[in-house]
Order: structure tokens, then C-alpha cells, then sequence
């Protein structure tokens, strides 16, 4: 790697606002606000969406269908 033209990896927190659950891992993301955790002092990075609140990974997705295209889909190609 060139030295000097890549950006600095950080541990950062990030935290998931709907669950409260945090994680830290290295990002090149700034940021003004500042959390302790586990003694040390991290940035922290506020996520509205990440694996612990996403429907898929928490397996609450739901489909929503007010026409009944799926239905119509199932029935077309039932074996």
C-alpha cells in the first residue's frame, strides 16, 4: 500500500438506536460524539437500522400484500 493516501482505521462503536445493542469494530467514519466502554474511550457511530433490528436477520419479517399478487403467484404455479 502507498503510505499516505489511505484513510486511518479507528475502533468505533456502533450502536443500533431501536435495540440499544453496540458493537465495536475498525472504521474509517469520524464522528464528534464519544462513548466509554470497557474503560476505554471510542467514537460512536448511531445507526437507525444494523443485524440486531432488521426484520430479515431477526426472522420478523413479514410480506405485505393488499392486492394479493402473491396468492395469485402461488396459485398460477402450484405443482
Amino acid at each position: 500500500m502507498k503510505e499516505g493516501i489511505h484513510p486511518k482505521y479507528n475502533p468505533v462503536v456502533f450502536q443500533d438506536i431501536t435495540t440499544g445493542e453496540m458493537f465495536i469494530t475498525r472504521s474509517t467514519m469520524r464522528t464528534s460524539q464519544k462513548i466509554e466502554l470497557d474503560g476505554k474511550e471510542y467514537g460512536l457511530v448511531r445507526l437507525e437500522v444494523s443485524s440486531a433490528s432488521h426484520p430479515f436477520y431477526t426472522g420478523q419479517q413479514t410480506l405485505v400484500d393488499t392486492e394479493g399478487r402473491i396468492e395469485k403467484f402461488r396459485n398460477r404455479y402450484k405443482r
